[in-house]
């Protein structure tokens, strides 16, 4: 293969984003630097939308061997709080990257910030106006300018600083730019760039009355950062005219703004506003509640950083919106929880089974494999006696055709353990089925030759004398339809069946040691993870997904 194909072999696997930053630095544009940052605004928990953001902003400078910053765009006191700031530092840290330096805060330039203000109405380009909300917006529709705009810089000057020092009240005035109020794009409408807001603020305390909006502070300091690439999702498209025309009136550095698509996940809903109410109206538990789609969620049902990282890599960076299906998330996450998880055993539904031919209290140590597809995983060792427990559904009394689970006369393995016959079956009044009967073949035990046993179903089980009783929560999709919400309220496509709840299951007794970084594979059933709310008297399972999509 020649050096020129190979390189175009490399160019094509670059997505536009990165091929982009390639022309900057044959170019020279920025000085081959990359320097991107991930800038949320603390008022709420990441959800699996913001997961991408922080792939694509961190895994982009990695690529170039760049950095990032982690800054918290906080210029709302209404909404902002440390608790949120501090969760997504966990959440950053815990997908797996490291932000440069110290985390960095838009609070950390109000007096720059101020100080531009100050810089534009000297020049002309922004206003003091005391029309009320509802003017102001009328005249935009109308693309009529504001009986404000033409007054003196002296006059804006002295009203801006009576904001900040507070001589006026909440809603009194707000300071706009003077754009064109004859744009297409209705955002260059002489948009507004602070705001009165009497009320402390989670760093700064008291000291300002005032707050710059979102789309002023944001460029800005991603300015006086030195950001190269500010990289944002598609509906900050339209931003970028207003981005750009704030850095160019100041004379300051300028970065490059690059949309890309943000992140839709079908059975999911990422708005703030909806998973707020799904909180506050106890549809579920808590933002961490292992259904809804926030990292912190997602860390407690037992995702893996690494499954997340796979799947926003898969599901690709591109300029087109996206609708991507959540099997591809849930085949990321078996993908790697099948290569991490410890193979353990747990009866949901425990149905008794005595093997009649072992003696009363004699129990063997099967020695079974923690994990086949991890090299040196080991084993642990799991005891089987004269009572076990399988699962109800596991024994029929009149099965159908290819029925290949324990049924009378029938034969079945006790996964890592011995080929069992039942022999016989007790039912209580109803005629359900309360103890099955069981003889084990001798020299069947697990690894040794059955060669003339026709044996079909292998069935999981645990020692009903030793067994380690726990709480197992089933959780499913929170909503029912692909697209909550599409034709009808989002409510309304709330999954009943997203969370059952077994109140004692049980497990081998080796599980008492799990600890909260472990990940299980119950054989049969699926991938879990030890719970929060567990506690020394009882552990609680979360099921992360099931072996395999069915729902």
């Amino acid at each position: 293969m020649s050096e020129n194909t190979s390189n175009e072999e490399k160019k094509e696997k670059l997505n536009f984003i990165e091929e982009m930053i390639v022309e900057h630095n044959n170019n020279g544009r920025f000085g081959a630097k990359v320097h991107t940052r991930f800038p949320p605004e603390p008022n709420g928990y990441l959800h699996i939308g913001h997961a991408k953001a922080i792939c694509v902003n961190f895994g982009i400078a990695q690529k170039f061997g760049g950095k990032t910053n982690l800054r918290f765009d906080d210029t709302n006191p209404d909404t902002e709080e440390t608790e949120f700031v501090d969760g997504i530092k966990r959440d950053v840290q815990w997908l797996g990257f490291q932000w440069d330096s110290e985390p960095y805060y838009a609070s950390d330039y109000f007096q720059q910030l101020y100080d531009y203000a100050v810089q534009l109405i000297n020049q002309g380009d922004a206003y003091v106006d005391f029309s009320s909300a509802e003017e102001m917006d009328m005249e935009k529709r109308a693309a009529k300018a504001s009986k404000y705009r033409g007054r003196s810089v002296e006059d804006n000057l002295s009203d801006f600083e009576k904001m900040r020092t507070g001589a006026y009240e909440e809603g009194t005035c707000v300071l706009r730019a003077k754009i064109d109020m004859n744009a297409d794009n209705w955002l260059l409408r002489d948009p507004i760039l602070y705001r009165i807001k009497k009320m402390a603020h989670h760093r700064t305390g008291d000291k300002w009355n005032i707050y710059p909006m979102y789309d002023w502070a944001h460029g800005q300091s991603d300015s006086i950062e030195g950001i190269t690439h500010s990289l944002c999702t598609l509906e900050f498209e339209p931003h970028r005219a207003l981005y750009d025309w704030c850095i160019e009136k100041l004379g300051i550095y300028a970065p490059q703004q690059i949309e890309f698509s943000r992140l839709n996940l079908n059975y999911t809903i990422t708005s703030k506003r909806k998973l707020k109410e799904l909180v506050e109206k106890g549809f579920v538990t808590g933002w961490d509640d292992p259904r809804m789609p926030t990292i912190t969620a997602m860390r407690r049902r037992g995702y893996t950083p690494a499954s997340i990282r796979n799947f926003i890599e898969k599901a690709g960076v591109s300029k087109r919106e996206q609708q991507i299906e959540i099997n591809l998330l849930e085949f990321c996450l078996r993908e790697d929880l099948n290569k991490v998880a410890t193979r353990a055993m747990c009866v949901l539904q425990p149905l008794k089974v005595i093997i009649t031919n072992i003696p009363e209290g004699k129990t063997e140590e099967m020695q079974v494999e923690n994990n086949p597809e991890m090299e040196g995983s080991g084993s642990h060792i799991m005891p089987f006696g004269r009572e076990i427990y399988i699962e109800q559904d596991d024994f029929m009394i009149d099965p159908p055709k290819k029925y290949f689970r324990l049924a009378p006369g029938q034969m079945v393995r006790l996964k890592g353990a011995y080929i069992i016959q039942c022999d016989n079956y007790l039912t209580d009044a109803e005629g359900n089925v309360t103890e099955v009967h069981c003889s084990y073949i001798e020299n069947s035990r697990s690894g040794s030759d059955t060669s003339g046993l026709k044996v079909k179903g292998t069935l999981h089980w645990v020692s009903a004398t030793e067994a380690l009783p726990v709480e197992v929560r089933l959780y499913d999709r929170l909503f029912s339809k692909a697209e909550p919400g599409a034709d009808c309220n989002y409510l309304d496509d709330l999954n009943p069946t997203s969370l059952e709840v077994v109140s004692t299951a049980y497990t081998e007794p080796f599980l008492k040691n799990a600890s909260a970084d472990d990940r299980f594979q119950f054989m049969r059933i699926g991938y879990f993870c030890l719970d929060k709310d567990s506690s020394s008297e009882k552990l609680v399972f979360n099921r992360t997904v099931s072996l395999k999509e069915g729902f």
